[in-house]
């Protein structure tokens, strides 16, 4: 009997493995198993908050071990520390509450056969109440208005180039070179169009990237898309060709620089002169392009992507009309000065570099935040997060999805750190299939 529960845990915990692979890492002998007593993870502020931890080896409960756990606020030090044993391979600690909005986190290790082993897990305290810290510039929408029509002044100029490779029997895919900015700076992306489609018979999806200086990878991971009847346009933001080797890639990325003088933090005391300028109007430049193909249906341009991508989307979909969904995952660049509020700002975590809190700064960032496009959003918005996060940490995600005054939707899926899966994925285009104009 005891064999045959052993075999059924066992069964259950590789299925656990399917699904969260960076929860519970593919192929380990260790596996943690943490359970908040509120089933959606979710207090009130005010409420005390427990979590059962269960460590197995091998599928066999781990006992008399000891479980050390560190608990803080979201991406903040701990202020509460202890220990406990685990019997039987389960225990429970004590999460404690949160006076405001906002989550916690705990942290937990263990040492299983003399090898070190950590977990997180992190609960919210009435998370729909979170603002933003992040305020909203009085000529905000004028600065933008601007740009924009500085873009316009700029003739639409692209070229084509037939991309067989990623082409299948359901869509052709070409390679574009568009021009962006008067200076010649450019973006580069691949074009999936459905074969044989018909003129006005097609919506737009476009798929900004992640954050990085890296080739497009895996351009067919989406062709779901160009197969069931959208144009895609997977872009990169930096003007890199994607057929470049990979050793040029990490060149480039190299001379880019990291962290503190990466593309992210460069420009960043002049809001005229900060590097994400060109890549927000580059989103317009794009639909600019996409709507004059042939096949375009004429209604529908949608926005789609994850952490720097899903900020992307949100901030295309704000900055233009013409976007009709909006999709997120994570969003990046969301309430970065969240840290000035002593909880969790938003990726790329500007305020925890020295040097960065600076008033030029937090000028140039609040016109560049994810929460401020948020807040001009039209179009209806899906947005999806887990609250193990520590990249795009949950507190962000909801200072963005609180300002939303547009329909809205959020898949949230608490157990996900940074990443989603193939079926959240799937999900997105069937919800902008539903949404459709």
């Amino acid at each position: 009997m005891k064999l045959r529960k052993v075999f059924i845990l066992l069964m259950v915990m590789a299925g656990a493995l399917q699904l969260g692979a960076e929860n519970y890492p593919y192929r380990s002998d260790v596996l943690w198993v943490t359970v908040p007593d509120h089933a959606d993870w979710l207090y009130k502020t005010g409420e005390n908050a427990t979590v059962d931890v269960q460590l197995y080896k091998y599928g066999v409960p781990v006992d008399d071990v000891v479980l050390e756990y560190a608990i803080g606020g979201d991406m903040m030090p701990a202020d509460t520390k202890g220990t406990t044993t685990l019997k039987n391979g389960k225990a429970t600690v004590e999460i404690g509450t949160m006076k405001t909005p906002g989550f916690r986190d705990c942290v937990l290790t263990a040492t299983v056969g003399g090898v070190k082993t950590t977990h997180h897990v992190k609960v919210g305290f009435s998370p729909e109440k979170i603002e933003p810290y992040t305020a909203m510039p009085t000529d905000f929408d004028a600065f933008w208005q601007k740009n924009k029509e500085d873009l316009a002044k700029v003739p639409l100029s692209y070229t084509l180039t037939p991309a067989p490779q990623y082409s299948t029997d359901k869509m052709d895919c070409q390679l574009v070179k568009l021009i962006t900015t008067a200076q010649g700076q450019s973006i580069y992306g691949y074009l999936f169009v459905p074969k044989g489609a018909e003129a006005g018979s097609c919506p737009i999806v476009v798929c900004p990237p992640g954050a990085g200086i890296k080739t497009i990878k895996e351009p067919l991971r989406h062709r779901y898309y160009g197969e069931n009847g959208c144009i895609r346009f997977e872009m990169e933001i930096h003007g890199l060709n994607p057929e470049m080797t990979e050793q040029e890639f990490k060149e480039i990325s190299a001379a880019f620089g990291t962290r503190a003088n990466g593309y992210l933090y460069n420009g960043l005391d002049d809001k005229d002169n900060y590097y994400m300028k060109r890549v927000y109007t580059g989103l317009v430049r794009a639909v600019d392009f996409l709507t004059t193909l042939p096949e375009w249906d004429g209604k529908n341009v949608a926005m789609q992507g994850g952490s720097q991508g899903g900020a992307l989307a949100i901030v295309g979909a704000a900055l233009d009309p013409r976007v009709t969904q909006c999709v997120a995952n994570h969003p990046a660049l969301s309430d970065m000065a969240g840290y000035k509020a002593g909880r969790a700002g938003g990726y790329p975590h500007v305020f925890r570099l020295d040097g960065m809190d600076k008033p030029d700064k937090l000028n140039t960032l609040a016109y560049y935040d994810v929460v401020n496009f948020a807040r001009r959003v039209q179009c209806p918005v899906y947005m999806t997060w887990g609250y193990n996060d520590n990249t795009c940490p949950p507190t962000t995600s909801y200072a963005v999805y609180n300002v939303i005054s547009s329909p809205k939707e959020a898949l949230i899926t608490p157990i996900n750190e940074h990443w989603t899966s193939e079926a959240t994925e799937r999900g997105h285009l069937d919800w902008i299939m539903r949404h459709l104009k």
